[in-house]
This record gives structure tokens, sequence and C-alpha cells, in this order.
């Protein structure tokens, strides 16, 4: 027992309030694209695996379809796409995530907790990987009122990792009916969103969207638990909405 205490003396406290000051300088986030130094041969436009760039009068990359695989990068011999480590801003109006904003907002708009249920319909688990460490020591959203329950019955949002099968299709559309309303919705990872490299196939229709009404969509492949939490709380500002609407189900389906 004192062996105990001395080794959480000298750990100290693991639970960061500011999750965001430790994101590593070597962390693969968003490509960012240099226009001025494109020469249009169109190279990253043919190796990306997932069509999510164009060009035109300038360089674009859709990253809700990006999986962030660096072939552009390679492929690129003017160096005009740039890997950062940033991670892609989902809030409207550019509104910066804030811990104390999000308790704020669970408080006020849940009475205190946010129930999530997770469905995986497919996915690689790199998202549900990246989900599970919302409940380690350094996140802790259970701090915040944040849990994870077992029964859709019980929750307030679904967060839905992998593109949709079609064996899975039936757990998707009994988890969505069982969830009650108003509920809140979220695609997480570019499978979830866009389908992914997989795409639509014989045994995989795709985007969650295609299944079910999405309310918030988490780009990255996998999203960092920062870029969870961002989510979350879009997804409780638009619970606000539907709950001013008259708790009415409509969620204004997500299109890519």
């Amino acid at each position: 027992m004192l062996e105990l205490f001395k080794k959480i003396w000298q750990t100290g406290t693991v639970t960061e309030r500011d999750v965001y000051q430790n994101i590593s300088p070597r962390y693969k986030g968003m490509v960012e694209a240099d226009t001025s130094s494109c020469s249009k041969c169109g190279e990253c436009v043919r190796c990306c695996p997932t069509q999510a760039i164009t060009i035109t009068d300038k360089i674009t990359i859709n990253h809700l379809k990006c999986v962030y695989c660096g072939a552009c990068l390679k492929h690129c011999g003017n160096k005009a796409l740039l890997q950062s480590n940033k991670i892609y801003n989902i809030l409207e109006q550019e509104q910066e995530f804030k811990a104390d904003l999000l308790k704020q907002k669970i408080k006020k708009i849940m009475g205190g907790s946010l129930h999530i249920r997770h469905v995986d319909t497919g996915s690689c688990n790199a998202c549900d990987f990246e989900m599970s460490m919302l409940s380690n020591p350094f996140y802790d959203v259970s701090r915040w009122g944040i849990n994870f329950v077992a029964s859709p019955r019980h929750a307030d949002l679904l967060m839905i990792t992998g593109g949709v099968t079609e064996n899975l299709l039936g757990a998707l559309t009994k988890t969505y009916e069982a969830t009650p309303n108003p509920k809140i919705v979220m695609a997480v990872g570019s499978c979830g969103i866009s389908g992914g490299v997989i795409g639509k196939t014989y045994a995989n229709i795709g985007a969650v969207y295609k299944v079910v009404p999405v309310d918030v969509v988490v780009p990255g492949c996998p999203p960092r638990p920062q870029a969870l939490l961002e989510g979350i709380l879009l997804g409780l500002l638009k619970y606000e909405e539907k709950i001013k609407r008259g708790g009415t189900v409509d969620s204004g389906t997500t299109t890519i």
C-alpha cells in the first residue's frame, strides 16, 4: 500500500486541463496547400486514393475525404503540399474549443451529463482506439459529465465509426431507431464521412449519411481525441437547436 501511494505521489496528476497543449510537432495532421508553388501537373490528384484533391485555379483539399496517407506529399515535386500538425477545425465560426464551454453546455442543455453510444459499422478500429482515449486519465471526459453507455435507449449521442458494411446495416438502423429523440448523430473518421478508401462495394455501403441522418462529422484517419471533443461540443450546439425547434428529428443530412 505504501508503494502504491509513493507511485501516485511521484506520478502526480495525469489529467490535463488544456487538452491541446501536448500535440506533437510530429503528428501527421492536415495537409496544407501552397497554390503559388503548384505547377498544376496533377500528380497529387492522380495518386489520391479518395479523390480528395482537385486543381482549378488553386489546389483544393477536401479534408472530409482525406485519409492522411501522405501519397500526395511524395508525388508533389514542387512541394506545393505541406504536412502540418493541425487538427481540422469543425466548429462553426472558427470557435475555439474550450473545456469550460463544453462543461457549461452539458450542464445547461443536458442537465449535467451526456451519454454516448458508440456504434462500429465496419471500422479498422483506429477511430475506436482514439475514442477509447477519451476515457483515459489524460483526457478523462467523465469530469465534464460525459459517459459511454451500453444501451442506445440511454444515449443522447451516437458516435459512429467506419463505413457502413452490409452485415452491420441492420445493427446501425436498429440502434438509430432505439435512441430517443432528439438525438445527435456523429460520423467519425474519413470512412464514416465519405466511405474512405474502400468506398462503395458489394459488401460496403460507405458513408453513414447514406443510411441515417448525420448531424456532425469529425474528419481524420483517425481523428485525434481533441477533434472528437470538438465534435461533441458542436453536437451539443446542434442538440440545443433541435430543442428550440421542439425536438424535431430532422437533422439536415450531411452530404459530402
